[in-house]
């Protein structure tokens, strides 16, 4: 596997040789234009090579250029964006690489016509002239100069011309002066330095050109930046035999006017070669310029493709291990690569896979652990005997467990209700709507102020009656649309009912111990104190000895009853439940009070529809034989004393049951008693025993049934019992009828 350097290095270092290359060959053409023999000999051969290497580019590019279509075709990881970019970077180097080589153009083309201006050459044309006539005029002052000097040395002889020459050199402020005599033979010399050799074959060109009799004048150099001027004069004489001397004077010219005439000169021969290349060399400067943008664009080019490409790979890999921990693999592990921001990127998305691996275990251990915990509740709720319901703030169900579900009576399992207001599905069930009914004002009041409540609520269903001790509490969440409510309840009906039985039961066996006991010998005394003073009594004695002794066994007699009374309603006789047809029996029970000493009038209103119930048919006699009697000892005195008996079968939200309604015209409960109408020993009568309406309350609710009592609007009492129809295969149609005893 190659390593990223390896990489590097083998995708950079071809693309960097061939733009070496290209910049080396740039160099030797823009070098070339400089000499037109190098112009000539390799401009055409630089030529064809950058055709070449820009060849060799181009086909890279095209490479490259391919690759990156076909992954974006291919939808790869990254492949559009790297397109994007790629094109993005090519605008960014192409638009401004192009408005410079446009001005550039148009600036080589305006700048070279520039250089040949007519006035331009006409200038160095007059500059070099005026130079030319400067230094010709100085020569020529030279000349007169070293003529005076010849005229001056006319007759002086050998041995005084070295004192001559040097007052004349000081005073023409002269370099250097030679007097020579026949066979270069130096007569005398004056000069700056202390020895001035002069060769021999100068002299012989200065002989040469005073055949005319003339003062010549030569430039010579000194030095690359001194020139002098060299003159040469025949000294006359007035000795016709002597021997012609020679005065040759150098002079230094101004280092300013050499330095100005030789730039001048080399500025116009530049000027010259420039004006015979003009146009090879415009061509020249538009072809390199051409080839330096073409250059700079192939190569921004690939620098784009090979940026772009470096700049999405760890993006491309980005979105490789995003996909993988997309589908769930969380180890997933990049390459890091250098320490930039992507590389931080790389390096932050491996932390980030390491704690979601970390993370997803941890979730998973809480889950497993959540799930353990779950079923754990789950199997104790399922195996509690209280109902266990939790509902949201808006009384949505979350959980229920299946004992809430039996006590309240629900067709459908409340657990597969879950996400369900329970009020709405309380409408389908009356046990359910009767049971919200009661704990919704505990939830608004506990979620108002987060207390605890505890209530007991009696509903009446399917199954009869049932009394709830039903507890709630607010949950608690860290979130105020995740709180919600908790209520558990109990059926204490047999609970309730077997401590109520029990507490009767007791006080019954105390009263038959404590009242009953007594009650014989009580008895058995009056009777035996009755027939042994009877005889020993006179008549009018006798007859208040036994009037006394009656009243005794009587109200001893009555406390017998009372206690046998008692007794029977606190003990709890096994229903035996059998179909009971309420109708016949409610005619039955009517008959009997048909023809009642006190004169009341009975009617029944029976509901021909009425259903056949399962009942005990003589503790339902002892109700109805009860209601009757309470219901006669009311109407005693009253004017035309009427009693009214009615069944009827409703149903309420799919609950069937079966209403038995007994109504009399009488004065109605007393306000004193009737909060306590149905307890023991509460009466308004002076003879009740109290025992009557509790006795029938304990048999409805062994049946299942409830009963309660209210007095009419238009005066009387009404006594309402309603009971479960627990078979409603069995139907009694008798007709409806209302028949009068």
């Amino acid at each position: 596997m190659a390593t990223p350097l390896r990489s590097f290095t083998g995708s950079v270092l071809p693309v960097v040789g061939l733009f070496a290359l290209l910049m080396t060959s740039l160099w030797l053409m823009s070098d070339a234009t400089e000499n037109a023999e190098r112009f000539g000999r390799l401009y055409i051969g630089l030529i064809f090579f950058n055709a070449i290497v820009l060849l060799a580019l181009l086909v890279m590019i095209g490479m490259n250029l391919f690759v990156v279509l076909r992954q974006a075709f291919a939808r790869e990881p990254g492949s559009r964006l790297t397109l994007r970019l790629i094109i993005l970077f090519i605008a960014l180097a192409l638009v401004p690489v192009s408005i410079v080589y446009w001005f550039s153009v148009r600036f080589l083309d305006r700048g070279i016509d520039s250089w040949f201006d007519v006035r331009v050459e006409q200038a160095l044309e007059n500059a070099l002239e005026l130079s030319q006539a400067a230094l010709d005029e100085r020569m020529r002052d030279f000349r007169e100069q070293t003529r005076e000097m010849a005229r001056r040395l006319q007759d002086v002889p050998d041995d005084l011309a070295a004192l001559t020459l040097n007052e004349l050199r000081t005073q023409a402020e002269a370099s250097e002066i030679y007097l020579i005599g026949d066979n270069n033979h130096i007569i005398a010399t004056s000069s700056e330095r202390s020895e001035v050799p002069v060769p021999p074959a100068d002299l012989k060109r200065e002989r040469l050109m005073l055949s005319s009799d003339q003062v010549t004048a030569i430039l010579e150099p000194l030095s690359e930046d001194q020139l002098l001027v060299r003159t040469a004069a025949v000294v006359p004489s007035s000795d016709p035999t002597q021997k012609p001397r020679l005065l040759v004077v150098r002079y230094r010219l101004d280092p300013r006017i050499s330095e100005l005439a030789r730039s001048v000169q080399q500025s116009f021969t530049e000027y010259k070669e420039l004006a015979y290349l003009r146009k090879p060399l415009k061509q020249n400067f538009i072809l390199t310029l051409s080839l330096v943008l073409l250059l700079g664009v192939l190569f921004a080019v690939w620098a784009a493709f090979f940026s772009a490409r470096r700049l999405m790979a760890p993006i491309r890999e980005l979105a490789e291990g995003t996909r993988a921990v997309a589908a769930g693999e969380y180890h997933k592990k990049l390459v890091a690569g250098d320490r930039d921001e992507l590389g931080f990127l790389v390096r932050s998305f491996n932390e980030m896979t390491t704690r979601l691996a970390l993370a997803y275990e941890q979730v998973d251990r809480s889950k497993q652990l959540a799930e353990r915990q779950r079923a754990y509740l789950q199997t104790v709720l399922e195996h509690i005997s209280s109902g266990v319901l939790t509902l949201d703030e808006h009384g949505v169900i979350r959980t229920a467990n299946a004992e809430a579900s039996r006590i309240l009576e629900s067709e459908t399992p409340l657990q597969d209700l879950r996400g369900q207001l329970l009020e709405e599905v309380a409408e389908h069930t009356p046990l359910l709507k009767r049971f919200w009914q009661h704990i919704h004002p505990h939830l608004e009041h506990a979620r108002e102020r987060g207390q605890e409540w505890q209530d007991e609520v009696i509903v009446f269903g399917a199954s009869g009656r049932k009394i709830l001790i039903c507890r709630g509490a607010v949950l608690p969440a860290e979130r105020p649309e995740d709180a919600g409510h908790v209520v558990v309840f109990d059926d204490v009906t047999d609970m309730i009912q077997a401590q109520r039985d029990a507490a009767w039961g007791e006080v019954a066996r105390r009263l038959a111990h404590e009242i009953k006991n007594p009650l014989t010998p009580i008895q058995l005394s009056a009777e035996r104190l009755g027939h042994k003073l009877a005889p020993e009594l006179d008549a009018p004695s006798r007859e208040f000895l036994q009037r006394a002794v009656q009243t005794i066994v009587a109200q001893v007699e009555a406390m017998k009853t009372m206690v046998n009374a008692f007794s029977e309603y606190a003990r709890t006789p096994r229903i035996e439940l059998h179909p009971v047809d309420l109708n016949a029996l409610v005619r039955e029970v009517v008959e009997l009070y048909r023809n009642n000493p006190e004169g009341v009038r009975i009617e029944h209103e029976l509901d021909a529809r009425m259903p056949m119930i399962e009942a005990d048919p003589a503790r339902m006699r002892q109700v109805l034989n009860n209601l009757l009697k309470n219901a006669i000892e009311a109407l005693a005195g009253r004017p035309d004393p009427r009693i009214t008996i009615s069944t009827r079968c409703m149903e309420e939200a799919g609950c069937r049951f079966v209403e038995l309604l007994v109504a009399d015209n009488g004065p109605g409960f007393s306000e004193e008693v009737f909060p306590q109408l149905f307890e023991p020993y509460v009466t308004d009568k002076p003879r009740g025993s109290g025992l009557g309406l509790a006795i029938v309350k304990k048999v409805i609710e062994e049946h299942g049934g409830i009963i309660w009592a209210q007095n009419a609007p238009e005066g009387g009492a009404r006594i309402f019992v309603r009971l479960p129809v627990v078979a409603p295969g069995h139907d009694a149609s008798h007709g409806e009828e209302t028949e009068q005893a």
